[in-house]
């Protein structure tokens, strides 16, 4: 059973019917699912929530697949939120410092939210073909929970994606190829051979059902921070797709009495050398064109354009939030400092939010009273880490008093 009332362009409201494959509306910008909210208030209690045990899936009310047999799961988990609190004496704060480490999903990244959705309405409306552009984490997503939903998936990376993510990707089942270009390029290829090849186009909100993955971060914190909010979340922002996620889940939340109309600020965190919504942002503009000759080696967040800017934009804006660039030296600075400091391993985009909240609290753009929540989106283990190790020879005598204080 399903919730599911209708789709509608994000961006006219036009309606479009429930129960059949979409990509894009007619005026090219994302679909949104929508509910009979009021029906879910009826069926689903904060009670029976607590009884439940699978994941996301705990939120099937307010997620668009109506079989249940359509649900492809590799064993998603409740991820944690943990406290960093070394790092929030260091700064002086005061307000709890939290991270939510979405590298305990399967793949290793937030990106099996949406995957695990848009392949389970895939499976349910019958597609045989995926394909997709991606940076790396979204692209072993897609190969992993397709290749368990028995689907063909072709998938099309820049050529200085790190191996690592290329080759998992390829080792669960994707014909994956590399292309000369960002990841904007690699999507141009995707929509060309949409006629020619006859896959379905899953790109970032190309499809409406990846944001109804990405919104059960939303739904899961709030849950397990007591149906309360933080009072800003720093979010990696590439595609967006999780930042706009979660704006509607606290919508939908609100709808249902779960929670009050209090809202944290949304900060989009992009990196100095990619920064389309900052830009955007500091200029008052809705949407954010082409960022020219991108590069960060934090790859998630290297995203020149993103057809979902304005309602990026639009959820910082209504929030109080705002957008903020870091450098690169900052983040590797902040990804080497909280793994020595707090024994807690971030990818680089995680990385990204915890030098933007340290600028924000020195800017005063926020408070040191305020609880503030960081999205670490995949595990640092997929990422090449540098550092000196030092080496010792077993047949000599060995010098102890190397290992001293």
């Amino acid at each position: 059973m399903t919730h599911v009332t209708h789709l509608e362009c994000s961006m006219t409201g036009e309606r479009y019917v429930a129960g059949e494959p979409h990509g894009l509306s007619k005026v090219g910008r994302p679909i949104l699912v929508r509910y009979d909210l009021d029906q879910v208030k009826r069926d689903l209690t904060k009670e029976q929530l607590a009884q439940r045990t699978e994941g996301f899936w705990r939120y099937r009310e307010l997620l668009p697949v109506e079989k249940a047999e359509n649900r492809v799961s590799l064993g998603e988990v409740v991820t944690p939120i943990l406290p960093l609190r070394r790092m929030q004496k260091k700064v002086g704060a005061t307000g709890d410092l939290l991270v939510k480490d979405e590298g305990r999903l399967p793949t290793g990244s937030f990106k099996a939210r949406g995957l695990a959705l848009a392949v389970s309405m895939a499976k349910e409306f019958g597609i045989e073909h995926m394909a997709m552009p991606t940076n790396g984490n979204a692209g072993a997503a897609l190969a992993a929970y397709a290749s368990a939903a028995g689907i063909r998936t072709t998938v099309f990376c820049p050529d200085d994606t790190p191996k690592v993510n290329v080759d998992e990707i390829a080792f669960q089942g994707a014909d994956v190829r590399l292309v000369n270009g960002l990841i904007n390029d690699c999507g141009k290829i995707v929509g060309e051979g949409k006629e020619a090849v006859g896959w379905f186009d899953v790109s970032t909100l190309k499809e409406p059902y990846r944001i109804e993955g990405k919104k059960t971060m939303g739904l899961e914190l709030a849950e397990q921070l007591g149906w309360t909010l933080p009072d800003v979340i720093f979010y990696p922002t590439g595609g967006g797709t999780g930042l706009i996620g979660m704006w509607k889940a606290f919508d939908e939340l609100e709808q249902i009495g779960f929670i009050g109309p209090e809202r944290p600020k949304m900060v989009a965190v992009q990196a100095t050398g990619c920064a389309p919504i900052v830009k955007a942002f500091e200029e008052g503009e809705e949407h954010a064109p082409v960022w020219q000759d991108a590069w960060t080696a934090a790859a998630g967040i290297r995203v020149p354009v993103a057809v979902g800017d304005f309602l990026i934009l639009r959820a910082v804006r209504e929030s109080g939030g705002f957008a903020m660039a870091v450098e690169e030296e900052d983040i590797f600075a902040s990804w080497a400092e909280v793994a020595r400091e707090e024994g807690f391993l971030l990818c680089p985009e995680g990385a990204a939010t915890y030098a933007a909240y340290r600028r924000s609290l020195d800017e005063g753009l926020i408070k040191p009273t305020d609880r503030a929540l960081l999205f670490n989106c995949a595990t640092g283990l997929k990422y090449p880490m540098t550092a000196e190790v030092g080496r010792l020879d077993r047949s000599t005598p060995i010098d102890y008093s190397q290992f001293k204080a």
